[in-house]
């Protein structure tokens, strides 16, 4: 009895049709890769001060100096938050008194921006901040936005997990969906929101339909991942997975900054960046349906239709049947050991595995999206910076690619994380004057957190067995869901001090990277396929059962390593 790869080899690993589906799914990215971030532009707050009205009868010099000072990384600024009181200084503008010589500023009462605020529109014509004020007392609800969106993409991961399951860990809520079905229903949805909230008219509508755009990003790059590695060979998914997925979101990434600085009100920015996602309504007549998912229903007439187009693109002719429903595995009949996700606490080592899985997914996500939203934070022309962040994202990939090929996991991950932490941590010591190296040193931690955040899949998915690899990555996906949640409020502290969201970034990074260290190697070992053959967490002492012996006696004997890890 052949499996689907052995069926399809006729097709070959990169031919014509592949190298279709490959670029097509991958481009069908590059939309997720600016609505996520999208929120940088969207949600950018301007440099602001407290309005006072020109019913205000005050003489020239009292409404130049209507605004206190204070002071922000060693120098005075007007603040953002307080005024002067407006009678007071109209009382000592109509006696004629000047301000500084004859009144003594420091001491005078200060009151709220009682009318608004002025926004500088130096850099935005127009955000969500300058359209409802988001600012001094509710600062709080930019970062909430974002938060929320991560929150929505929280939610979509767990739907998406529903919808476009593995055909290895199938789904009964997937009987009634298509992988096609699935990919285009939720880029409808990440597209159509988006285009909803141009039409907002409150925050509270804006978040709302934020969060249902996160559930869609997330949904369609599921839904993309996982019907191109159902359809291409097992050579091409891992560069599929690692090089073509990542790499179109970088560019989605690149292409937001670009937007942003020809489109400088939030309202036409968001109504631009839908306009992608509705060309790649013409991908539904290029890529086919999952033949996988066809033949997991019973559709082999379906299947076998969807594989000679494919033979004709690659220029290859078929004279006899493809599919003999009598010899083929149908993968959805299989029967499997029930396991839950208790199991990923039962025995230490996979306790511990667990739980350093959750700490490190957590602190790479909160630096990779910290330092992705921090941008307009940083020195500089945020737009340039904005597409710095982006453009470092591409060698981050394939330094990964290569690193994930040739070289021990375990080190690769920690020297990918102690480089990205150890230069955020060194900022703080950058003078003022030089920060074009600010710059530089920021980009560099970028870099090295990217690199981990592509390597740690592949990483986690080596580290649990067969049994419960679909639930350990679930619970690893999550924790970085969490750390994305978490990520607005750590760029928030960067109003209180500016170096304070890099060092507990790059505290959290180093020490993740000393932590990576006691997991156990997985380069060019056998997948374990039950608990028991896991391989063991360093420093810990274990006690070996009998039954574990055999397992590991068997597996010297007759050792396989894949290079290439279904996830």
């Amino acid at each position: 009895m052949r499996d689907y790869d052995e069926v399809t080899a006729f097709l070959g690993e990169w031919g014509p049709f592949q190298r279709l589906i490959f670029f097509l799914l991958s481009a069908s990215i590059i939309p997720n890769g600016f609505n996520g971030l999208s929120a940088v532009f969207l949600a950018g707050t301007p440099e602001h001060r407290c309005r006072v009205p020109d019913s205000a009868n005050l003489s020239s010099a009292w409404r130049n100096h209507s605004i206190p000072m204070r002071l922000q990384d060693g120098r005075e600024v007007p603040h953002n938050c307080r005024r002067y009181r407006l009678a007071t200084i109209a009382n000592f503008s109509a006696l004629g008194l000047l301000p500084g010589r004859d009144v003594n500023l420091t001491g005078l009462e200060e009151e709220d921006c009682l009318d608004g605020w002025e926004f500088s529109q130096d850099v935005y014509q127009s955000t969500i901040v300058t359209e409802w004020n988001l600012v001094c007392d509710d600062d709080w609800k930019a970062p909430l936005t974002i938060s929320l969106f991560f929150v929505g993409v929280l939610v979509g991961s767990f739907v998406s997990g529903q919808l476009s399951d593995s055909l290895l860990f199938p789904s009964p809520f997937l009987l009634r969906f298509g992988r096609k079905n699935v990919l285009f229903v939720t880029m409808g949805m990440q597209t159509g929101f988006s285009f909803l909230q141009v039409f907002s008219t409150t925050y509270e509508m804006f978040t709302v339909l934020f969060i249902i755009v996160g559930m869609g990003q997330i949904s369609n790059y599921v839904a993309a991942f996982v019907l191109g590695t159902e359809i291409l060979g097992k050579s091409v998914r891992i560069i599929f997975s690692t090089l073509g997925v990542c790499i179109f979101y970088s560019v989605g990434f690149m292409l937001l900054p670009l937007f942003a600085y020809f489109i400088r009100a939030w309202r036409m920015l968001l109504l631009a960046l839908t306009v992608p996602g509705v060309l790649c309504v013409v991908l539904w007549w290029f890529i086919p349906e999952s033949p996988r998912w066809l033949i997991s229903q019973g559709r082999f007439k379906e299947a076998e239709e969807i594989l000679r187009k494919a033979a004709t693109i690659n220029g290859i002719v078929i004279t006899s049947t493809i599919f003999d429903p009598a010899e083929l595995q149908d993968l959805s009949s299989q029967n499997q050991q029930s396991h839950s996700i208790l199991d990923l606490l039962r025995t230490q080592n996979i306790r511990m595995v667990t739980i350093m899985s959750i700490i490190l997914w957590m602190t790479i996500s909160v630096g990779y999206f910290g330092l992705s939203l921090d941008t307009p934070n940083l020195h500089g022309d945020i737009y340039v910076n904005c597409f710095l962040s982006a453009v470092v994202e591409v060698p981050a990939y394939i330094v990964a690619w290569l690193l994930l090929q040739y070289l021990p996991r375990r080190y690769s991950m920690a020297t990918a994380l102690f480089l990205g932490g150890s230069v955020l941590l060194f900022l703080q010591l950058i003078p003022p004057d030089l920060y074009y190296l600010t710059i530089v040193l920021v980009m560099v931690g970028k870099f090295g957190i990217t690199a981990a955040f592509a390597m740690v899949y592949v990483y986690t998915a080596e580290l649990y067995p067969t049994v419960v690899r679909n639930m350990g990555m679930g619970v690893s996906s999550t924790a970085s869901r969490l750390g994305s949640i978490l990520s607005p409020y750590f760029v928030y502290l960067g109003a209180y001090d500016r170096f304070l969201p890099y060092i507990l970034m790059g505290s959290l990074t180093v020490l993740t990277a000393i932590l990576t260290l006691f997991l156990p190697e997985s380069f060019r070992t056998p997948l374990p396929d039950t608990i028991d053959q896991m391989l063991r967490v360093k420093g810990i002492k274990y006690r070996q059962s009998p039954s574990h012996t055999k397992v590991l006696k068997d597996e010297e004997e007759s050792p396989t390593i894949l290079k290439s890890t279904p996830f």
